[in-house]
């Protein structure tokens, strides 16, 4: 690219309106004007600059937008398909406001206002800054992107809901749960919010009320909501009186409001468990037909399904926008604080969190589920576990999931399945 023979555009986005700059990169501004957010403005926006590359006869675009929240998304789709501005050497990006602020910092002095702020994110895309971003991806993947942080966000209302519940259920029957975990002969049920222990939320009103139920009518009554799927039903039932039994029990007044509150998140629960299996159904369809070379890729990793899979393509977008597995790491957020003074070193470093939320994620989904399934990856979580002295977990996981960025790294950009060999060459 010439960069002497490049516009350089930059966007200030709102809602309503969009301030635009161009510049050439000896810092000659063409216009720097408000235009409405709409078709016909952009489309007049688009005429103009077709306008000042003939005139000038430049022959390359970079135009540079500021991603503030959904408001770029039409315009850069509008930009970026343009048949007018693709006759000439087309490059968008939608670059972070986070990224924007701190490079106004570099200036003196620097008042805030639209026309100020569109004339410095041109010149943030005409001194080279541009190059460290990923372009602009298009309306498909930004469609999957949609989906997969949707379901991003269904995953973690359910999260919540059902870390509220189990408030609720502790208060109602507190001995229903506990904490040697389930399959110990201790718990009657290994999902506390499965079929059959919901159904028993629901239909006792109280512990009391599972005391007083004959033996073997609970027996039938777990059989039945079990879909006699229980090995053990009259175990099962005997261990459910017997929590019943041990928990404590409240006054009427209490059970009333706390059965309403609890069946409320119960429907809650089991209606965002409904919304993720149909998400997760049209994201599975959508990416296989969006770039199926880099979901086989990523499927051919053990443990790591259709839905990690698509979070990760649909966050990546192109693997050549990244030099190294260093910089996915970084946009990832996978990246840490350096704490340390002297040949003092401290073990608790935190993740800078400043890189993508989604894409993190997903890698550290998918990175959980490969560890079970994969012995180089359990191996090496067993390792960091083993070393850590505080948050065990945590700080394994995370480490497992910065080497498994290694891999979707190698094998995007090579384009190759799994193999465990292919793996333990890359990490020698």
């Amino acid at each position: 690219m010439s960069i002497l023979n490049s516009l350089f555009v930059g966007v200030d986005v709102s809602k309503n309106t969009n301030q635009i700059c161009a510049c050439n990169f000896n810092s000659d501004y063409f216009f720097n004007q408000n235009f409405d957010n709409s078709v016909f403005e952009t489309e007049t926006v688009i005429n103009m600059i077709n306008d000042v590359m003939l005139q000038n006869k430049l022959t390359h675009i970079i135009i540079a937008l500021e991603s503030t929240s959904v408001y770029f998304f039409h315009i850069a789709n509008a930009f970026s398909s343009s048949d007018i501005l693709n006759k000439f050497h087309l490059e968008v990006y939608a670059i972070n406001a986070k990224v924007i602020h701190n490079y106004s910092k570099s200036f003196v002095s620097h008042s805030k206002n639209d026309p100020k702020d569109a004339k410095l994110i041109a010149d943030f895309a005409r001194v080279g800054r541009c190059k460290d971003h990923k372009p602009w991806r298009g309306a498909q993947l930004v469609a999957l992107q949609r989906d997969t942080r949707h379901r991003y966000h269904l995953a973690q209302q359910l999260t919540r809901e059902k870390n509220y519940a189990l408030n609720n259920i502790f208060l109602k029957f507190n001995k229903l749960e506990n904490k040697n975990g389930p399959g110990d002969e201790v718990n009657p049920f290994s999902d506390i919010f499965g079929a059959t222990s919901t159904s028993v939320l629901l239909y006792f009103l109280s512990p009391e009320d599972i005391v007083q139920m004959p033996l073997e009518d609970l027996v039938e009554y777990v059989n039945t909501k079990g879909k006699r799927r229980f090995s053990n039903p009259e175990n099962t039932a005997k261990l459910l009186k017997q929590c019943a039994l041990d928990s404590y029990r409240l006054d009427r007044v209490s059970y009333d409001a706390i059965n309403i509150a609890l069946a409320s998140s119960l429907r809650m629960i089991s209606m965002l468990k409904r919304e993720l299996k149909d998400i997760e159904k049209q994201i599975t369809s959508f990416v296989k037909a969006l770039d199926n070379n880099a979901y086989l890729s990523l499927t051919s990793i053990p443990g790591v399904g259709p839905v990690s899979a698509a979070g990760i393509i649909a966050e990546i977008g192109s693997i050549d926008a990244f030099s190294s597995n260093d910089k996915l790491a970084k946009f990832a957020g996978l990246t840490w604080t350096d704490n340390s003074s002297g040949k003092i070193v401290s073990e608790n470093n935190e993740l800078t969190r400043t890189g993508n939320k989604y894409l993190r994620y997903y890698i550290t989904q998918a990175a959980n589920s490969c560890r079970k399934h994969d012995s180089i990856y359990s191996n090496y979580y067993s390792k960091k576990f083993n070393e850590s002295l505080t948050h065990k977990h945590k700080r394994a996981l995370a480490l497992t999931s910065r080497k498994f960025v290694k891999l979707i790294y190698c094998l995007l950009r090579n384009n190759q399945l799994y193999s465990i060999k292919r793996d333990n060459d890359q990490h020698k």
